[in-house]
């Protein structure tokens, strides 16, 4: 074989080649990014709706990606293009066999005590063949293309494809929660995906041919001339370059779906603009150049670090900052990485670098930080060391410069002295707020963003911007504790804390169980005000009146999904049977820790029974007609899990019921409108439900009640006789709205109606 470069005559075929191979790519992107949330969405009944379940996920897909670059670089060493293209063409056809789409049930149930396993074998097992065949194809095709356009000026640089490839990713993860999952059922999505796979194997039968007739039918494409090896610190910096967005990726959903506002549908939103940085970066003429990636990057990360943990304010500000840096902390990377990309022969090596940056960057953040870290560090942290990688400014230092520096470290120590100084005095304190308007946080917000300034002034010194930003990711971790923190933990589900407040009305100091921004409850610590549960459990909320109205009964059996701290074994009588159905073992061994609450331990009248596992399925296997309360109350953090608000749920929580029992579901929702979609289902069922909307009085203790929305539902009207005279529930106009199913939901409507409504 002759190493001369053939050109072939350009004809309408040779067009058409660059199309054929970009279609083909953009294509298999598409079913690779799209089939992620689905597949998520199938599995999220098993494991509620915790953000963990995305990112674990992720990191299967990461690793799957690997494992597809892997074979595609193995692939690279058979001379033969014509023999590459028969045996990727054989392992397209031989996964397809998995088709359609499903989660594999050989694993039986999760342990959520360890659910890590678990989710990352069945996703093995139910979809790893496709998905990592078809993540192969994209190396596959550029380096095919390479060799079919030896002699074209467009064969020189095949990276441009690679946008090809993140543009068809991008549009079909933004295409899911837009379009796919609000039009289509999920037998229609797996249908759907099976036919754009059997779809994508014609075009690669396309490509075969394309390859075959490219040259004169003896004669093979030529290879690629050798280039120099890729030196192995170059390695590491294209690995490292590669992880620290992919451990951002994961650390910004877990950060804004558990800490500033949840829903599912967003998890999407941080993997769409990762992508969208490829498509940016790998252009040949950038939209955005390195050089306003580098000051916006430097602008954004000292706010970001100014305000990542502080969780209260204007959501969709936080969500926009958050956001914004993360797209620019990426695209500063791949930007880099794309300066840095190798000749065409070293491709496939280059794609398998970065895939393994992406491995590891995830399993970092879904893996190995929930052992090591007690709370969501990993964000910040790395947001911090991303730093490291800005071009470093060579010019000696200014004056000025070490001014600023010097002026910006006192800054960022401030607050945390402030703090302190008020805590050792409390008339310093008292005086403080009785003659400035501005609590703790935003006096310390307003100070920290001098010091941003600071930061953003020595952008280009590398080392004197990342001590500054370390500098203020410290101090506002500290500000931000806001409750006096007594215990963080962590488990596959997410952060959990106990705090300390002080309300002198009820008695002093109030325990606080959070997670994220949510209030899973409080109980006093005098022992005269213990055992009246608080917050959305109090007596004068809707959950207290049921809860109260079950005293009627001489020995009532009540099931709460969601355990929290167990304010509601507070009601419990000796005659009652009481079980919490609750999916973090976590939440279980704190709540019935007395040094934490005692609504278990102490105030119950009998023991307490709870069931560990996700509720669709433990409650699934309680006896029919035994219940005379059903109280569904799955927080996390303000997101309840939407496969607990479809029509088979709730038929599933009326048939557990006694004929005169009820089901109360708990609608709280700061983002989402989801009554309407429980209505729905309730109308769809021809069961009779009534509505609260209680608000919390102004005249009670802080912690004493919430604010709270529930809908109760009853298998007859015998169950909701009592409560039809009392005018605090009330009968739901009737909806258009579409009950959410197993197979359907809606969550993209139900944003739209609480920013509407």
């Amino acid at each position: 074989m002759t190493d001369a470069v053939v050109t072939a005559a350009p004809g309408k075929g040779d067009r058409l080649t660059p199309a054929l191979f970009a279609l083909a790519i953009f294509t298999s992107a598409s079913l690779v990014f799209v089939v992620q949330p689905m597949v998520a969405k199938l599995v999220l009944p098993m494991l509620g709706g915790s953000p963990s379940v995305w990112n674990t996920s992720m990191v299967f897909f990461q690793a799957a990606l690997l494992g597809g670059y892997a074979y595609a670089h193995a692939l690279q060493r058979i001379g033969s293009i014509r023999v590459q293209v028969g045996v990727h063409l054989a392992l397209l056809l031989a996964a397809a066999l998995f088709l359609p789409l499903h989660i594999s049930g050989a694993l039986g149930e999760p342990n959520p005590s360890a659910p890590i396993g678990w989710l990352l074998a069945t996703l093995a097992l139910s979809v790893g063949a496709p998905f990592a065949v078809l993540s192969a194809t994209a190396p596959l095709l550029q380096a095919w293309y390479a060799r079919v356009r030896a002699g074209h000026e467009d064969g020189q640089n095949p990276y441009v494809l690679y946008a090809a490839s993140n543009l068809g990713s991008f549009l079909a993860l933004l295409s899911y929660p837009l379009l796919i999952e609000p039009l289509a059922t999920l037998g229609g999505q797996r249908g759907g995906w099976s036919l754009g796979y059997g779809v994508f194997i014609l075009m690669v039968a396309a490509l075969a041919v394309v390859v075959w007739r490219s040259r004169d039918a003896a004669e093979e494409p030529p290879p690629l001339a050798v280039s120099a090896p890729i030196p192995w610190l170059d390695k590491l910096k294209l690995v490292l370059l590669a992880a620290a967005p992919s451990s951002l990726m994961l650390g910004v959903t877990a950060h804004l779906s558990t800490d500033v506002a949840s829903a599912p549908f967003l998890w999407v939103v941080p993997l769409a603009l990762y992508l969208l940085t490829f498509v940016i970066a790998f252009q040949n003429k950038p939209v955005i150049p390195i050089w306003l990636t580098l000051m916006l990057q430097g602008t954004l990360t000292a706010a970001c670090i100014m305000l990542v943990a502080f969780r209260t304010g204007y959501w969709p500000m936080l969500f926009a900052i958050h956001l914004a840096t993360f797209f620019f902390t990426a695209l500063m990377c791949h930007q880099l990485l794309a300066e840095r990309r190798p000749a065409p022969d070293r491709l496939t090596e280059f794609y398998l670098l970065l895939s393994l940056g992406g491995v590891v960057g995830g399993a970092f953040t879904a893996l190995l930080a929930p052992v090591i870290f007690d709370t969501v560090w990993e964000y910040p942290l790395v947001l911090v060391l991303v730093g490291l990688a800005r071009p470093m400014k060579r010019t000696p230092v200014e004056k000025s410069e070490i001014i600023t520096f010097v002026v910006g470290l006192l800054i960022a120590a401030t607050p945390p002295i402030l703090s302190a100084a008020f805590q050792a005095d409390w008339d310093l304190a008292w005086a403080f707020n009785r003659h400035v308007p501005w609590d703790m946080q935003q006096l310390s917000i307003a100070i920290l963003g001098m010091a941003a300034i600071c930061a953003f002034l020595l952008r280009d010194r590398t080392p004197a911007f990342v001590i500054l930003i370390a500098a203020m990711a410290l101090s506002s971790q500290y500000i931000a504790r806001g409750y006096e923190a007594k215990l963080s933990d962590r488990s596959f589900f997410g952060v959990l804390k106990v705090a300390e407040t002080q309300d002198p009305r009820m008695g002093g100091a109030v325990h606080v169980l959070m997670h994220g921004t949510t209030l899973h409850g409080a109980q006093p610590r005098d022992p005269v005000m213990r055992c009246n549960p608080t917050l959305y459990y109090a007596p004068s909320t809707p959950i207290g009146q049921v809860s109260l109205a079950q005293r009627d009964k001489p020995g009532a059996v009540i099931g709460v999904v969601g355990q929290g701290s167990g304010a509601l074994a507070g009601y419990k009588r000796a005659t009652d049977t009481l079980t919490f159905f609750e999916i973090d073992p976590l939440v279980d061994r704190i709540s019935r820790d007395p040094k934490w609450f005692t609504f278990i331990s102490d105030c119950a009248d009998g023991p307490v029974r709870t069931v560990l596992g996700d509720a669709r399925l433990t409650l699934g296997k309680e006896a029919k007609g035994t219940y005379d309360l059903l109280v569904i109350d799955a927080f996390s953090s303000d997101a309840v899990p939407t496969h607990l608000l479809t029509e088979e749920a709730i038929k599933l929580y009326l048939s557990l019921l006694k004929p005169d029992g009820v089901v109360l579901l708990h609608l709280s929702n700061r983002n989402l409108e989801i009554t309407l979609p429980a209505q729905a289902a309730a109308q769809a069922l021809h069961v009779p439900a009534l509505h609260q909307i209680y608000r919390e009085s102004d005249r009670a203790p802080e912690m004493a009640e919430a604010s709270t929305e529930a809908l109760i539902l009853s298998p007859t009207e015998a169950g909701l006789a009592r409560y039809r005279d009392d005018p605090r529930w009330n009968q739901l106009q009737q909806t258009q709205v579409r009950p959410w199913t197993d197979d359907y939901v809606n969550l993209i409507g139900s944003l739209w109606r609480h920013i509407t409504q």
